[in-house]
């Protein structure tokens, strides 16, 4: 087994090899070394969805109105800072679409935290994982403004407010959503990769003071970074559906 891989990966690259080459078949997909089909960031977002499920159990079986336990006020907090900016972003509809933020926030918050703890990795330092977050904001945004406008006048804000400025606007247009993915996934990569190598040095060089300060910092732009896609997803589905279109 390869030795840079997380100590959970080798766990499931031994365990699980099976497995994991019967998924990559299920999807047309060959492992570059069928003993490894498990790659680090593949494992991570396991842990990550298993984490947050944990947690959602724990949340349900202790959810009480008379005395709420310290995992329900957490998840309140996160629930009214969640709904409160998708109000402000996307006004009063808002509410309709705070399962998709709060997910893709919750997500990306213990995604991007979880590479502080050692021997763990961020999974979104590999471009894949922005990359599939991205690509669902995007579908969102685009499905939501097809059901409340309808196909066609959804197309047409694509064409501009006056006719003859069609063959200008289109394309511009079209490139501006295309571009919407590739930013949110360069964004959240670039700062995740930068962050966890920065970290990475400076603790094999380093003793403890300088290490904790950048995995204090790692931490103050994991929460930034989470909040700001899922801000930018608000802002995509508040075009998407606004009236003024």
């Amino acid at each position: 087994m390869s030795t840079h891989e997380a100590w959970l990966t080798q766990i499931f690259n031994h365990y699980l090899q099976g497995l994991g080459n019967w998924l990559l078949a299920l999807f047309h997909q060959t492992a570059v070394n069928p003993e490894e089909p498990w790659a680090d960031h593949i494992v991570m977002q396991i842990l990550v969805g298993a984490i947050i499920i944990s947690l959602l159990v724990a949340l349900r079986s202790g959810l009480s109105v008379d005395k709420p336990g310290k995992l329900q006020h957490v998840f309140e907090l996160i629930r009214g800072f969640v709904t409160d900016q998708a109000d402000d972003q996307v006004g009063h509809e808002g509410h309709h679409h705070t399962v998709i933020f709060a997910t893709l926030f919750l997500f990306l918050l213990v995604a991007n935290l979880i590479g502080v703890i050692p021997k763990f990795m961020s999974p979104t330092q590999v471009a894949y994982v922005p990359a599939g977050c991205a690509l669902v904001a995007f579908t969102y945004y685009n499905i939501v403004g097809v059901v409340k406008h309808g196909p066609f006048k959804y197309i047409k804000q694509f064409f501009g407010p006056i006719w003859w400025m069609t063959p200008l606007m289109f394309p511009i247009e079209i490139i501006s959503h295309l571009a919407r993915p590739l930013s949110l996934t360069i964004r959240l990569f670039a700062n995740m990769y930068a962050g966890e190598l920065v970290t990475m040095i400076f603790l094999n060089l380093t003793f403890i003071v300088l290490p904790a300060l950048f995995m204090g910092l790692h931490v103050f732009v994991s929460i930034l970074q989470a909040y700001i896609f899922m801000l930018l997803t608000m802002m995509y589905v508040a075009g998407a559906v606004s009236e003024e279109h």
